[in-house]
């Protein structure tokens, strides 16, 4: 369902989009993309000159490969269109440094850590915020949710509706259910 309608008229000056793909690969390993776009309806004076209405200000790609365990076997970042020409796109080898990183385990704090501020680009950091769920979105169907090992699924308390402690867990994963507040666990 959309958002309701605005009482009050507006006029579209910005849109931003980002884009998450995942591949499976032939080789057993894992390719997920994030493409990110900012387009302005109307030209838009930088420092370095003129942006024309439509043309992007920003066009970011970035590729990480990772193995089934989410660990980040590679790394690439491309920056196609940047308001600084010459500067910003100096940073996509930073990118590297993701490698050995596990989206599970840390990601973020660690992003933060190696790219965050002056070490990396705004915008190409913002986009690997959302790699750990596109991974995860991206596997959906390959692996079962439920293991069988009687080890807790993965995806419980990763988020509001699957906490152990709520309805959805009691009525679709009722042998992790805890109770409100994490209570005991059902027999």
């Amino acid at each position: 369902m959309p958002l309701p309608t605005q009482d009050v008229e507006r006029e579209l000056t910005h849109t931003r989009r980002v884009r998450f793909e995942g591949y499976k690969r032939a080789d057993g390993l894992w390719d997920i993309e994030a493409h990110l776009t900012d387009i302005k309806n109307h030209d838009y004076p930088l420092q370095t000159g003129v942006r024309r209405a439509g043309q992007p200000i920003h066009e970011m790609w970035l590729r990480i490969t990772i193995d089934r365990g989410l660990n980040v076997i590679d790394a690439l970042a491309v920056s196609d269109a940047v308001p600084y020409p010459g500067g910003c796109d100096q940073a996509p080898p930073a990118y590297k440094r993701l490698v050995g990183l596990n989206l599970r385990r840390g990601f973020r704090k660690k992003v933060h850590e190696l790219l965050g501020g002056v070490q990396g680009c705004t915008h190409i950091t913002e986009m690997l915020a959302g790699l750990p769920t596109a991974a995860i979105q991206t596997f959906a169907g390959e692996a079962r949710e439920d293991s069988g090992d009687g080890s807790k699924p993965f995806q419980l308390d990763q988020c509001i509706a699957l906490e152990t402690g709520s309805e959805t867990v009691r009525k679709w994963y009722p042998a992790w259910y805890r109770g409100p507040k994490g209570g005991g666990k059902a027999a």
